[in-house]
């Protein structure tokens, strides 16, 4: 059997003037993509792969439609030249933003549904922070979505995503998707799988599946992202149409009924709250989370918030990592290491941000695969600052290693990210989180809400729910 494998993965703001370009996106083009460990996967079944185009890039503001137009045209001329093929995979995200666009999913994944006609088989695999429109649903068969936030299990997804797509194409079974809507939206940060409730409702999904349910899910969605199809919902892969939708009901129940109990699972405030806790903290390292502008969550990440308060309080003993700032980043590499000069560090990106001006030290300059992957480490006082050419998140312990960088041997590290990623979580000693202002902030009722579905909590009020399954126009069971 020869399976067409191939996506795009993003997750936008619709709140970043930041437009992603194509050169945001990392793409996988023919035979790297299965290379790719990402793919690795794949490995594991006797298929043969025609690979296409995978791109994908950390999130941001919406993608510009030059860029995304580029994408998918190239997408559908590889799809066009790899004929012919049993099935399609897509690795996907589920919360894109296309400038001028809304549903781009949709519109990629129908773009597919034409190209190969009504009866092949597609399968999906999401991000739990996608939102899933009927268009998806009307377009797919088999899906399937992370079951954790921080996502550990992103191999498991597409290998699941997979297997169903195998298991129909040798069983002759054709499964279809039931969704349903629910009228609630809660940012990552509320709804982490680390904590309850989201803990115990993942954990009860396994038991819902048998013979007939090949895979339940429960989005989260993705709440800076002002479209109509944002909101969270059950999805429900099944052989069997009534078991589907009352298998999605069920689900979708269970969410609604807890949406009270989902809450922050770090220690969370105010920037000042959390730096005058931190400061009485005598363990360490605390780990403060600069969460406005997490880029893995959309952010900018070009803010510098947290660094001016910190200059403020003349802060001792301190890693900032980081602030992207292309110029600054420059600048260093000028001056050169052991330089002292005044920079600017900031609002590089987003002119409305906050920015600082200070007198810096040039500890290292660090070169990158281009010039756009450049990273500089400078001193201010008693705060080490890491400056990137390009958006970026530092969630990793490679991430300063490689800069030269002890996480755990600072007093404080401040991250732009919301909950903290599985390795800093471990040494974080508190664990904080600053509700700071940018693209992706905390304080959801404030967000403009224009497009989103009419009762959507917690921008309106609303006390009751009833779930209605809308199924896939493709379902047969």
């Amino acid at each position: 059997m020869r399976i067409a494998v191939g996506g795009i993965h993003t997750e936008c703001s619709t709140y970043s003037p930041v437009l992603m370009q194509l050169e945001d996106f990392r793409v996988l083009r023919g035979d790297n993509l299965t290379a790719d460990p990402y793919f690795a996967f794949l490995g594991d079944y006797e298929s043969d792969i025609a690979p296409l185009l995978h791109a994908r890039a950390v999130p941001g503001g919406p993608v510009s439609r030059d860029t995304y137009e580029a994408l998918k045209t190239e997408f559908q001329k590889r799809l066009e030249a790899a004929k012919p093929f049993d099935a399609v995979y897509l690795a996907m995200h589920g919360a894109m933003n296309v400038d001028g666009m809304f549903d781009a999913e949709g519109d990629w994944i129908a773009a597919v549904r034409a190209a190969v006609g009504p009866d092949m088989l597609i399968a999906v695999s999401y991000d739990l922070h996608g939102n899933v429109s009927q268009k998806i649903v009307d377009q797919i068969d088999i899906f399937a979505a992370y079951r954790t936030a921080p996502h550990i299990d992103i191999a498991e997804t597409m290998n699941a995503a997979f297997g169903m797509l195998m298991r129909a194409l040798k069983t002759g079974w054709r499964p279809g998707v039931a969704r349903v809507p629910i009228p609630h939206l809660l940012p990552g940060e509320r709804s982490s799988t680390e904590d309850e409730p989201a803990k115990s409702l993942y954990a009860a999904f396994p038991g819902y599946e048998n013979a007939d349910i090949w895979r339940t899910d429960l989005m989260i969605g993705y709440v800076w992202a002002d479209e109509p199809r944002a909101a969270a919902c059950a999805v429900v892969t099944a052989t069997n149409r009534p078991a589907a939708e009352k298998t999605a009901s069920a689900i979708a129940r269970s969410f609604w009924e807890a949406r009270n109990e989902f809450h922050f699972g770090p220690t969370t405030g105010t920037l000042d709250d959390m730096l005058d806790l931190a400061i009485k903290t005598e363990t360490s390292p605390v780990i403060l989370a600069d969460s406005g502008d997490n880029p893995t969550g959309g952010g900018v990440g070009d803010r510098a918030d947290v660094l001016a308060a910190l200059i403020a309080r003349d802060w001792q003993d301190a890693l900032v990592a980081g602030i992207t700032d292309q110029p600054a980043v420059d600048a260093c590499f000028v001056a050169g290491q052991g330089a002292e000069l005044t920079l600017k560090i900031g609002a590089s990106l987003d002119p409305s941000g906050v920015s600082v001006t200070a007198d810096v030290a040039v500890q290292t300059c660090h070169e990158g695969p281009s010039p756009a992957d450049r990273q500089a480490v400078v001193q201010i006082g008693g705060i080490t600052v890491v400056l990137a050419a390009r958006r970026r998140p530092y969630h990793n312990i490679a991430d300063f290693e490689l800069l030269g960088l002890g996480p755990t041997q600072v007093a404080l590290l401040v991250v732009k990210s919301g909950y903290l990623s599985p390795e800093l979580a471990p040494i974080a000693n508190p664990n904080l989180m600053a509700l700071t202002d940018g693209v992706v902030n905390q304080d959801i009722p404030r967000l403009a809400n224009i497009h989103r579905p009419k009762g959507t909590l917690p921008f309106e009020t609303r006390d009751s729910f009833t779930p209605e399954p809308q199924v896939s126009a493709r379902f047969k069971g």
